[in-house]
């Protein structure tokens, strides 16, 4: 696990008229603070990335479908430098992934039908904060 990568397995409450999925609580470990919730979705075998958040702090949640998300520390002085932590979430492996400030995030969809992806952020997107690479800058394999 990357320094301050938090995966945080879920509850998923089984119920006969319709399931209940937990997300986030203000008493959870990798809550901050809240600035803003969105969905996003990724097609099957599509890539997203190479993002770094300078200030946001990204609870990520994958509550259908499923999603490979592969996080890349550059940071100077983490005791994770240079390397990568790579998770599939999904219904099979329903967690909460916690993204700090400084590390890079890309993510692929694997599911053939709606990959969704639930991101609650510390701040409001801001592209002032974010700062983007090609897909090939880091040396990763997709396949």
């Amino acid at each position: 696990m990357l320094a301050g990568v938090v995966l945080t397995p879920l509850k998923r409450i089984y119920h006969p008229q319709g399931d209940v999925y937990h997300a986030l609580k203000s008493s959870d470990n990798g809550f901050h603070q809240f600035g803003e919730a969105y969905f996003s979705t990724v097609n099957f075998h599509e890539i997203k990335g190479w993002k770094k958040h300078t200030k946001m702090t990204m609870n990520l949640i994958v509550p259908t479908g499923s999603i490979k998300f592969v996080v890349y520390d550059d940071r100077e002085n983490s005791k994770s430098n240079d390397q990568f932590f790579e998770v599939v979430l999904s219904a099979d492996n329903y967690a909460r992934l916690t993204i700090p400030p400084g590390v890079w995030l890309a993510f692929q969809g694997r599911g053939v039908e709606l990959n969704l992806l639930l991101n609650i952020a510390s701040i409001e997107h801001d592209p002032l904060e974010t700062n983007v690479q090609v897909l090939d800058h880091f040396n990763y394999n997709w396949s």
